[in-house]
């Protein structure tokens, strides 16, 4: 049977903790606490379960303090938790059928995560999805094939059955902008200097934000961002459009982004110069519904419902998919309603209800 390290990283958790610990403490063979900051009884009640309670002094930094918090972990696996998530008694009946049964070349282990319809959900956006949750602490490197021989990079991941419950007190999202804001605006100097200082390493030329950070950007300002959010990120995404090193899909998320904050600021020339750019990517539902309130602040209701039915039957959500579901279906019921066409308007808010089951 395997042995395992269950690893976090917490900052005022009071309220969560314990529920969180009391799911897990009987899987564990050693519960590793990292404690980022906290003011509240966060390290009272982990001493409670554990004494591998340690303190990181917060640098904007997640990967930081989880780097910190798996180095601390002795066991052949780590368990990655957070402080809102639960382990309910079937799903730890799994977690234990899988510390006796693993096999020994597993070195990755995802698991099912789970957002309850209604909770804070940004940019998740799903409520059932895959994410590696179990890792091997040290890692095997093998070689195979019996002529030209390599040494296997990829991970050796197993897909498990377990379902871990996210149940979260509040959104993330305020939170989850300002550090990715903070991030994307970071010089590439000072980004090079603090990622690689620790390891001894010259600085290598970057630019902005990650493919994956990108995403999550642009993701988070559809799903929990504000109006001032969107105009802080403004020239970021702006910037992003005109990078040659960028993807179609990075390029896509840039014009959706900076679209929406051109049209907070009524700037019409920037507000297409971004949504056709995007348009001529491809087009996605983002946008469409972008263009859909353009031209029905103009008081254009035949073309927005063009765009906006264009959002809900002809292109695919690339942030937030009620840009394709709800959103599109909602405003093109209000605009048959104010034609006068009802039994239209009837048949779109059936839709968004189908959506919302």
């Amino acid at each position: 049977m395997i042995t395992i390290s269950v690893c976090m990283i917490v900052k005022n958790e009071e309220n969560v903790l314990a529920r969180c610990l009391d799911s897990l403490k009987d899987l564990a063979d050693e519960i590793v606490i990292v404690d980022t900051g906290s003011v509240d009884r966060t390290k009272e009640i982990a001493a409670e379960y554990t004494e591998l309670i340690y303190d990181f002094a917060w640098i904007d930094d997640f990967s930081a303090a989880r780097n910190f918090a798996f180095s601390k972990c002795s066991m052949e696996y780590i368990y990655s938790a957070d402080a809102d998530e639960v382990l309910d008694e079937e799903n730890q009946k799994r977690f234990s059928l899988l510390k006796q049964a693993m096999l020994p070349e597993v070195e990755v282990v995802q698991m099912y995560y789970l957002n309850r319809a209604g909770d804070y959900n940004t940019t998740g956006n799903f409520e059932r999805e895959y994410r590696p949750k179990l890792y091997r602490r040290l890692r095997r490197f093998v070689w195979e094939d019996p002529i030209h021989e390599t040494v296997r990079l990829e991970p050796v991941v197993f897909d498990s059955d377990i379902e871990i419950l996210h149940m979260p007190e509040a959104a993330h999202g305020g939170r989850d902008l300002a550090l990715l804001k903070k991030t994307a605006y970071r010089s590439p100097a000072a980004f090079c200097q603090d990622k690689l200082a620790a390891q001894g390493k010259a600085p290598a030329a970057v630019t902005g934000l990650s493919k994956k950070l990108h995403h999550m950007y642009a993701m988070e300002l559809y799903i929990a961002g504000t109006d001032q959010d969107f105009l802080d990120a403004e020239e970021f995404f702006m910037r992003s459009q005109e990078d040659g090193s960028r993807t179609l899909e990075e390029v896509m998320e840039a014009c959706c982004a900076a679209a929406h904050a051109a049209r907070l600021r009524k700037d019409t020339a920037l507000f297409f110069k971004s949504a056709m750019k995007a348009v001529a990517g491809g087009s996605c539902s983002e946008i469409c519904c972008e263009l859909g309130e353009y031209y029905d602040s103009v008081g254009d209701d035949k073309e927005a419902y063009l765009w906006f039915y264009n959002a809900a039957a002809e292109t695919e959500s690339i942030l937030d998919i009620r840009t394709s579901g709800e959103i599109p279906r909602k405003r093109l019921s209000e605009l048959c309603r104010r034609d006068g066409r009802e039994e239209e308007a009837l048949e779109w808010e059936r839709q968004i209800e189908n959506f919302l089951l």
